[in-house]
C-alpha cells in the first residue's frame, strides 16, 4: 500500500523524463524563433531599392540631393544645407518677467545654459550655406562653405547635385583644405555646373604647387575670381601672369581678379604686369596687402601707359600683319567684282528709268498743250469721281484740277510718280539692305575687335621703337598696404597724366578710358605728400562713385 500510494504521491512532483526534454526544447525553439522572427518578417525593401550615388537621378534641390547621396556614399553625419545668415539687429535686452523668472529660478538658468551650449555647438558644426533666389525659394543662387575640409567624396557628390541648379551664380570655399588634386577635381566640376556660375572665390587654401592659374585657362568661363589669403608669391604671380595673357594665348573671360593678402613682391608684381600688357578683358585687380615696393610699382604703372615692345612682340606684331593683309587680299577681288556687277546693274536701271522718264515728259507735255476741249473735262471729272469713290473723303473738286500755271509741274508729278514709285521702292529696299548688311559688318567688326590681338592696335614710331598706348581696359587698381615710396608715386603720376590726355584726345569715339579708381594709401609716404595729392585731384573726378556722391548732394540741395 505504502508503495502504491507513493507512486500517485511522486508522480506529479517529478515529470518524466520526456516530458521535460520536450518541453525544454519547445522552449529553445521558441526563443530562437523570437529572436529569428524580425530578421524574416521585415521585407527587403532596402535592397530593392538602388542604393549606389550613380543611379539616383538629381531633383534639382540642393538639400535634399546633398542628403540622399550622402547617405548612399555611406555618410552617416554629414554637412547639412541651410541659409546662410543674414546680419542683424543687435539684441536688446528688455527688463521682463520672463528675464526675471530665469534669473531667480536654478532650473530654468541650467536650461537655458545648455540651450546656449547647444547653439553654439550647432554654429560650429559643418554645414553649407546658400543664398536663395527671392523669386523661388527653392533655387540657389550662392554656395558659402567655410571651415571644414572639402574630401574628393564630397566634390564627387557635388558633381551630382550642384549640375542641376540652374541658377546657380556663385561658389565660395573658405578654408576647406584644398590640394592640388582637390582643386584640379573642382576644376573638372565648373564646367559641368550651370552657364550663370560666373564667380569663384577660393580664400585661405594655401597650395604647394600654387595651381591657382588652373581656374583662368583660356577656355574657363569665370568673370570673378578671388584669391585672398592663399600665401601666393612671386612664383604663383609669375602663372597667373602668364595665364593673363602671353605672345600667343590670353584670357577673355576674367572680369575681376582679387590676390589680396598674399606675399607677392616686386618680381611677382612685375609679372602681373607683363600679364596686363596684351590682356584687354580685366577690368577689377586688387593687390592690396602685399609686400610690393616701387620696383614692382613702377612696373605696372608703366604697362598702364605707352610703352615700348619688346622684340618678339614686334616680330609677332609683323607676323599678325601679315596675315591680315593676305586674308584682306583673298577676300577683296570676289567682293569688288560683285560690288562693281551691281553697281552697274542699278546705273542702268537708273539710265533706263531716266530715258523713259524724258520719253513719258515730252509725250505728256505735247498732249496737255494741245486739247482743252470737252473730253479732258470729262475725262477729269470720271477721274475725281473714281477718286472720291475709292477714298470715300469729302475732298473738294478744286483739289484735284490743276491751274493753267501748273500745267507742266501737274504733268510732271503725273509723270514721274508712276514710273519712279517701283525705283523708289527698289531704292529704299536696295538701301535698307545694304544698311542691315552695313550693320551686320559693323556688328561683326566690334566682335571682332574685342577678340582681336592688342597687337594689331594703333601703334607710335619714335626713334626706330615701336611704342603701344597701354593698357586702357583696367578701371579699378587697389594697391593698399603695400611698400611704395614718393618714388612710386611719381610713376602712377605719369600714368595718370597720360590718361588724362588720351582720354580728352579721345573723348568724341567711344572706347577705354583707362583707370577710374587708383588706391595707394597705406604705405610709405606720407599722405601729405605732393605726388599723392596731384593724383587724388585727378582722380577725383574720374570716380564715378564720388561724382554720384556730389550730384545727390547737389540735387538735395538744389531739388
Amino acid at each position: 500500500m505504502s508503495s502504491e500510494q507513493s507512486a500517485p504521491g511522486a508522480s506529479p512532483r517529478a515529470p518524466r523524463p520526456g516530458t521535460q526534454k520536450s518541453s525544454g526544447a519547445v522552449t529553445k525553439k521558441g526563443e530562437r524563433a523570437a529572436k529569428e522572427k524580425p530578421a524574416t518578417v521585415l521585407p527587403p525593401v532596402g535592397e530593392e531599392e538602388p542604393k549606389s550615388p550613380e543611379e539616383y537621378q538629381c531633383l534639382g534641390v540642393l538639400e535634399t540631393d546633398f542628403s540622399e547621396l550622402c547617405t548612399r556614399w555611406g555618410y552617416t553625419d554629414f554637412p547639412k544645407v541651410v541659409n546662410r545668415p543674414r546680419p542683424h539687429q543687435p539684441f536688446v535686452p528688455s527688463a521682463s518677467l520672463s528675464e526675471k523668472t530665469t534669473l531667480d529660478d536654478p532650473w530654468l538658468s541650467v536650461s537655458c545654459s545648455l540651450n546656449s551650449l547647444e547653439s553654439k555647438y550647432v554654429f560650429f558644426r559643418p554645414t553649407i550655406q546658400v543664398e536663395l533666389e527671392q523669386e523661388d525659394s527653392k533655387l540657389v543662387k550662392e554656395i558659402y562653405i567655410r571651415g571644414w575640409k572639402v574630401e574628393e567624396r564630397i566634390l564627387g557628390i557635388f558633381s551630382k547635385c550642384l549640375p542641376p541648379l540652374t541658377q546657380l551664380q556663385a561658389i565660395n570655399l573658405w578654408k576647406v583644405g584644398l590640394t592640388d588634386k582637390t582643386l584640379s577635381t573642382f576644376i573638372e566640376l565648373l564646367p559641368l555646373c550651370s552657364s550663370t556660375l560666373r564667380k569663384v572665390s577660393l580664400e585661405g587654401n594655401p597650395l604647394p604647387e600654387q595651381s591657382y592659374y588652373k581656374l583662368m585657362a583660356s577656355d574657363s568661363t569665370i568673370a570673378h575670381l578671388s584669391l585672398r589669403n592663399n600665401n601666393i608669391d612671386d612664383r604663383g604671380a609669375q602663372l597667373l601672369g602668364q595665364a593673363l595673357s602671353t605672345l600667343h594665348s590670353c584670357n577673355r573671360t576674367l572680369v575681376s581678379l582679387n590676390l589680396g593678402f598674399n606675399h607677392i613682391g616686386d618680381e611677382g608684381a612685375g609679372y602681373i604686369a607683363d600679364g596686363l600688357r596684351l590682356n584687354r578683358s580685366l577690368l577689377w585687380l586688387s593687390l592690396a596687402h602685399n609686400r610690393i615696393q616701387d620696383k614692382g610699382a613702377l612696373k605696372l604703372a608703366e604697362v598702364l601707359r605707352a610703352f615700348e615692345l619688346t622684340h618678339t612682340e614686334v616680330v609677332e606684331r609683323r607676323r599678325l600683319l601679315l596675315e591680315k593683309g593676305t586674308q584682306e587680299r583673298s577676300r577683296s577681288p570676289s567682293s569688288s567684282r560683285h560690288g562693281d556687277s551691281k553697281t552697274d546693274r542699278e546705273k542702268s536701271q537708273m539710265v533706263g528709268i531716266s530715258n523713259s522718264a524724258l520719253v513719258d515728259k515730252t509725250d505728256k507735255t505735247q498732249t496737255m498743250k494741245t486739247p482743252k476741249g470737252l473730253g479732258k473735262k470729262k475725262e477729269k471729272s470720271l477721274e475725281l469721281a473714281k477718286k472720291d469713290e475709292k477714298s470715300g473723303s469729302g475732298q473738294s473738286p478744286t483739289q484735284g484740277t490743276p491751274k493753267k500755271e501748273d500745267t507742266t509741274k501737274a504733268g510732271k508729278g503725273k509723270v514721274t510718280i508712276p514710273e519712279q514709285k517701283p525705283s523708289r521702292t527698289k531704292g529704299i529696299k536696295i538701301g535698307s539692305r545694304e544698311k542691315r548688311s552695313i550693320l551686320l559688318e559693323s556688328e561683326l567688326v566690334v566682335e571682332a575687335t574685342e577678340v582681336v590681338n592688342p597687337l594689331l592696335e594703333p601703334v607710335e614710331h619714335r626713334d626706330g621703337k615701336v611704342f603701344m598706348p597701354g593698357n586702357k581696359v583696367l578701371l579699378h587698381l587697389n594697391l593698399i598696404r603695400n611698400r611704395i615710396t614718393e618714388m612710386g608715386l611719381e610713376g602712377f603720376l605719369a600714368t595718370v597724366q597720360y590718361q588724362m590726355q588720351f582720354s580728352k584726345a579721345k573723348s568724341a569715339s567711344k572706347g577705354p578710358v583707362g583707370l577710374l579708381w587708383l588706391s595707394l594709401a597705406k604705405n610709405r609716404f606720407a599722405p601729405q605728400c605732393p605726388a599723392y595729392a596731384i593724383i587724388q585731384e585727378l582722380m577725383l573726378p574720374r570716380d564715378p562713385i564720388k561724382a554720384k556722391l556730389r550730384e545727390d548732394e547737389a540735387m538735395a540741395f538744389f531739388p
